[in-house]
This record gives C-alpha cells, structure tokens and sequence, in this order.
C-alpha cells in the first residue's frame, strides 16, 4: 500500500517552493524574449465567498495587455482545482493551471485554461 506523504505547512505568504520558483524562471524567459509583458508572484487575490479568497500563484500580463492567473502545482488535489474553477467563473479573468511535466512526459510545463 502507498502512503501518501504531506508536509506539515503550507510556505510562508510571499515565498515560493521549488516547483513555483522554477517557474518564475521560465516566466522571467518569456519576459525577455517578449512573449509576455510582465509577472508577479502573488500578485492577486481574489474573493470566492464570505471569508473565502483565492490567491493564484503568479498574475501575468500578455503582451496585449490581457491578464492571466497561473496557479502551479506538481500534482492537484481537487480542494484546489474547485478553488480555481469558481475563480473562473466569478471573474472575467483567464485562470491557468500549470503543471510541471516529468522527464517521462517530455519535461516543461502542461497548462491547462480555465
């Protein structure tokens, strides 16, 4: 039987853990090279409901000025996926899962649009 293993906390607010900051990197490429115009990490928040908020990991802005929230995950848990599907819904806004592809899947990142 496989157990499944948590950690104990959840990273500090305005702190990423490995998976996001190697996204930060592949963000900060994409900025240079003009495929998008700006990032931030933590960026926003948004309200889901009554002492409910929803904070993407990284608000980004195209080049045309449209604004994207990538959340990145290593794997999902479905508490998570729910969050980012009503944040689709309330607000007119593009939500972006992202995940990190293993090196059997070609490594890079699999986005998936809300």
């Amino acid at each position: 039987m496989k157990r499944e293993i948590l950690a104990l906390g959840r990273m500090k607010a305005g702190q990423m853990n490995k998976t996001e900051a190697e996204y930060a990197e592949h963000l900060e490429i994409l900025k240079r090279t003009g495929e998008i115009a700006w990032y931030r990490f933590e960026g926003m928040k948004f309200r889901l409901a009554d002492n409910t908020f929803y904070t993407p990991d990284f608000a980004v802005m195209r080049p045309d000025g449209e604004l994207e929230m990538h959340e990145v995950k290593g794997f999902w848990r479905d508490d998570a996926r729910v969050k980012i599907k009503v944040a689709a819904d309330i607000y007119p806004v593009e939500f972006v899962a992202v995940k990190k592809k293993t090196r059997r899947e070609g490594l890079g990142w699999e986005m998936e649009h809300f």
